[in-house]
């Protein structure tokens, strides 16, 4: 009984949501709204059990959470996590007009925190990464010859990053052999723009495709 309430209750608000290919109306609003606020009820609820219990009040206030967090049983307070809890109060007076400046504070040890601590992982995942993945062989052996294969790749690769770095070099005239290069950038850039946009919709493809299912095992159950 319970699943095939859940399997109406799951078709119905899919209908709703389709219905806007039709146009705007108080159906697909009332999924829109349900959906966004059970999906932040949920991850509100996660985020306190998950993250603020353990790593807050846990660490602030051990023996009032004792029972419902898993902790060392001789856990002590450690009180300089009042500094990070005074943070994420700040944060809320975003919430109050006349003291929201407060939460500038909060918001820029964040962004900074934040920025300091992923410069040097970033730099060396993306931008050393990509350097070290775009340095390939132009000539690749295999057992006794060559492998042609290899070859094209490692060209057609050198010369759509050179090509593209030239389309974004401005402090030089777009034109003759430079301009040339600029413009097979601009391919360059259309072709992996295109990948990624057909990769996305892929992606959008297979999600429909899960509610289409989801739709003909709900058509199965009453025919």
């Amino acid at each position: 009984m319970a699943h095939t309430v859940e399997l109406w209750l799951g078709a119905l608000l899919t209908l709703m949501i389709f219905s806007f290919l039709y146009k705007d109306n108080p159906f697909y609003k009332f999924a829109e709204h349900l959906f966004v606020g059970v999906s932040a009820a949920y991850w509100m609820v996660i985020g306190i059990w998950t993250t603020l219990m353990p790593n807050l009040v846990a660490r602030i206030w051990p023996s009032a959470v004792k029972s419902i967090v898993n902790m060392p049983e001789d856990a002590r307070p450690q009180y300089h996590f009042i500094i990070p809890a005074v943070f994420g109060l700040l944060m809320l007076t975003r919430l109050v007009e006349k003291i929201s400046w407060l939460s500038r504070w909060a918001m820029a040890f964040v962004i900074g925190y934040a920025a300091g601590t992923n410069f040097t992982r970033y730099l060396q995942s993306d931008f050393v990464g990509q350097i070290y993945n775009t340095m390939l062989p132009l000539v690749v052996k295999t057992n006794g010859g060559i492998s042609i294969g290899a070859i094209l790749s490692s060209v057609v690769l050198l010369v759509g990053v050179i090509s593209a770095l030239i389309y974004f070099f401005f402090s030089k005239e777009h034109s003759g052999a430079f301009g040339a290069a600029s413009r097979l950038g601009i391919w360059f850039l259309m072709v992996t723009f295109g990948a990624a946009f057909g990769y996305t919709v892929m992606a959008r493809i297979s999600l429909l495709t899960g509610r289409m299912q989801y739709l003909g095992d709900w058509l199965a159950t009453m025919f």
